[in-house]
């Protein structure tokens, strides 16, 4: 296959900007119809498209310095791994009854994979992005972000919620989104963390149970709204469930089950908590709220893993950091640590040893800030 590059070159006709994110707090709280606040980063994937005129599509990765292509037909045949993220964006736009022709896409990512900022995201909405400009499709963003997490459920098989799609394309810079992934309704929060900076450290390992626990979390949550949905119909999701209807219910869920039911419960709480905190410039609030999100995420939920329970209890030593907790579906990836911006350095340098003393890793940092959702240029 003739390099995508070589066939784009300058030559393109629409270049699309589709950040990463990362969730403050509210984590597995979305596909339970919860709370989330979100934001879109400065760290992008960036895809550059032209048409064809014909049936063929070709794309190419910087990333993985690979590439493929694929015919326009009614039946997408299943790629391999982040091949499917595109072709599931193709096969829902094709369902919507939208007319696409043949594209050549070259994509480079600045997003590292598998840090729970959700490049896979940022991948559906850009690629839907990119074409729904270059053939003239009309869609809305909320389209967008709907048939990309359709894409990721249907396709790809992954039973994600709405937030990391709802994120990467709908952000505002310098802002948090409180979205209620029930209503949808979103109110933008200002991102006003004063002389403190977000910091990821990436763990650099993913374990292999990340995205089978995924559905099985989800499948428990499910479990237990069936059960409780029988005596009261106007359940439909753990949204519907207050902790007195819970507790009638204990004795007749698996344990487990009850213990990710009590997880989601409280993180809800703690997303309008850690939400008032902000709009009164309470830091120091919403870093313990950060913390409790991991344990119970770790205690209650069980996705965090020995890595990241390393890096967030180390940083509880340290008073310059607000607050940390791991991000992401889980097993690996990054934390969130709300610091200081001047303790920045130093503290890499010194978790780093620690991390790579502890566990023969090494430690990525990455510094981001709250940044736009999809930002598009077309040639005329």
């Amino acid at each position: 296959m003739e390099r995508i590059e070589n066939l784009i070159g300058k030559d393109y006709t629409v270049k699309v900007y589709s950040p990463g994110r990362i969730n403050l707090i509210g984590e597995h709280t979305d596909y339970n119809q919860g709370f989330v606040l979100p934001t879109a980063i400065d760290k992008k994937i960036q895809l550059r498209f032209k048409s064809n005129r014909g049936k063929t599509c070709r794309i190419y990765s910087e990333t993985y310095k690979k590439g493929f292509d694929f015919m326009l037909e009614k039946d997408l045949p299943k790629g391999e791994g982040w091949e499917n993220y595109i072709l599931g964006i193709v096969d829902q736009i094709q369902k919507l009854g939208k007319k696409l022709n043949g594209f050549d896409c070259l994509i480079e990512s600045r997003l590292p994979i598998g840090a729970g900022i959700s490049s896979s995201a940022a991948l559906e909405c850009g690629v839907a992005s990119g074409l729904n400009v270059l053939f003239n499709l009309e869609l809305t963003d909320l389209e967008i972000v709907k048939l990309s997490q359709k894409a990721e459920n249907d396709f790809v098989g992954n039973s994600c919620g709405i937030m990391d799609q709802y994120a990467s394309v709908m952000s505002r810079k310098d802002h948090l989104i409180k979205l209620d992934c029930k209503t949808l309704e979103a109110e933008y929060i200002p991102a006003d963390f004063r002389d403190h900076k977000l910091l990821l450290l990436n763990t650099n390992i993913s374990h292999n149970l990340a995205e089978s626990e995924y559905n099985i979390r989800r499948e428990e949550c499910e479990t237990a709204v069936k059960i409780i949905q029988k005596e009261n119909p106007e359940v439909y999701s753990l949204r519907d469930v207050d902790f007195q209807l819970l507790k009638q219910y204990q004795d007749r869920l698996d344990p487990v089950i009850y213990s990710r039911c009590v997880y989601v419960l409280k993180e809800n709480e703690r997303v309008l908590k850690a939400t008032s905190s902000l709009k009164n410039g309470n830091l120091y609030e919403f870093g313990k709220l950060m913390y409790a999100s991991h344990e119970g995420l770790q205690n209650n939920y069980e996705v965090s893993c020995p890595e990241l329970d390393f890096l967030v209890d180390y940083s509880r030593k340290k008073d310059f950091i607000y607050g940390s907790r791991m991000v992401g579906g889980g097993f690996g990836g990054c934390t969130l640590n709300l610091i200081e911006q001047i303790e920045i350095d130093p503290y890499v340098e010194e978790i780093s040893k620690a991390y790579f003393q502890k566990f023969n890793i090494k430690l990525d940092a990455i510094i981001v800030a709250p940044d736009s959702g999809t930002q598009i240029e077309k040639r005329s």
